[in-house]
């Protein structure tokens, strides 16, 4: 019986016969995430942007559990092509998919422009989940109880949508507002996903969790005063809990089955910053319902995903 206060990879149920993607799966909370769900029987496909980073990790996870049922496929959500390839084999490779883990991030990242020219962290962290999300959407809605969970952060706190400039097009674009900004359609688009499946009267469930503060690479290229990165260093070291623990969170809303759609998991210590996960609170903002559709509407236009299969059950449900 799982300890509801100390939940922990232990307590996560067998997941034979199930299928999860997980981006981001090369190394740090994606790796964790998607040895555990390997660990418990889940096919596990690692969507990788590197070849090489994603090939080391996933002889790593082959090494530590040798009868796991991965597999290695590419992703770069900086590129809607990418995304389109991707969903296109996954949905020729299997027919089912319970778990989207969408964790997938950078951080912090000087200036820079996606394949199709949308703005860094927001083009990779949200858009490319949108996009790869609405892609896989027909698979997703075939299998019964399947979940998807969006990897936030506590920085969405500070997050703050601007429609016009949501991409920085006009300029004003700053290393750790343009992450925050990303990190809080992470869960505007979770919440809304989750509101358009009940709307629906489908068997899916959209839910999101965040870290903490954890010791991974995410931050490796972040933006920083200078001569800080010691102190950054110092304070990753001395403060932040492993990866594994990191991922409790993520895990927990994919396989608990008292998780439920709509929920946000962090960790349960001080600030959310490390500890056992929990359902945790998000911001007024993030659930602010004309502002996720209207968040929603410019990814559709951006991205050129639709989620139709959605709306046609709505219609469906509405006559």
């Amino acid at each position: 019986m799982p300890n509801r206060d100390k939940w922990t990879a232990d307590d996560i149920p067998d997941l034979t016969g199930k299928v999860a993607v997980v981006t981001g799966a090369n190394s740090g909370i994606g790796f964790e995430t998607a040895k555990e769900l390997a660990r418990k029987g889940a096919e596990t496909i690692l969507a990788c942007r590197s070849p090489e980073r994603g090939k080391a990790a996933f002889d790593a996870l082959r090494a530590e559990i040798p009868g796991a049922k991965a597999e290695l496929m590419a992703l770069d959500l900086a590129s809607l092509a990418s995304v389109e390839q991707f969903a296109t084999e996954f949905a020729e490779r299997s027919s089912r998919l319970d778990l989207l883990i969408n964790n997938a991030g950078i951080m912090a990242v000087p200036w820079d422009r996606t394949e199709d020219g949308f703005e860094l962290q927001n083009g990779t962290n949200h858009l490319g989940h949108f996009a790869l999300t609405g892609r896989l959407l027909d698979v997703l809605l075939a299998t019964p109880g399947a979940r998807v969970v969006n990897v936030s952060s506590v920085g969405h706190r500070r997050g703050k949508i601007d429609f016009d400039n949501f991409l920085y097009e006009g300029g004003d674009y700053g290393p750790w507002r343009a992450y925050f900004r990303s990190k809080l359609l992470n869960l505007l688009f979770t919440y809304e996903l989750q509101r358009r499946f009940e709307a629906a009267e489908v068997e899916a469930s959209s839910l999101a969790a965040h870290p903490g503060g954890s010791a991974t690479n995410l931050g490796a290229a972040s933006v920083r005063p200078p001569g800080t990165g010691w102190l950054f260093g110092l304070v990753n070291t001395l403060l932040a809990q492993s990866a594994a623990m990191g991922a409790l969170p993520t895990l927990r809303a994919a396989v608990d089955p008292e998780a439920a759609g709509g929920q946000y998991y962090g960790p349960s210590g001080f600030y959310e910053t490390r500890g056992h996960p929990v359902v945790v609170s998000s911001i007024p903002a993030s659930h602010d319902k004309e502002v996720a559709r209207r968040a929603w509407a410019t990814s559709e236009e951006l991205t050129g995903v639709r989620y139709t299969k959605l709306e046609a059950r709505h219609t469906d449900v509405q006559t």
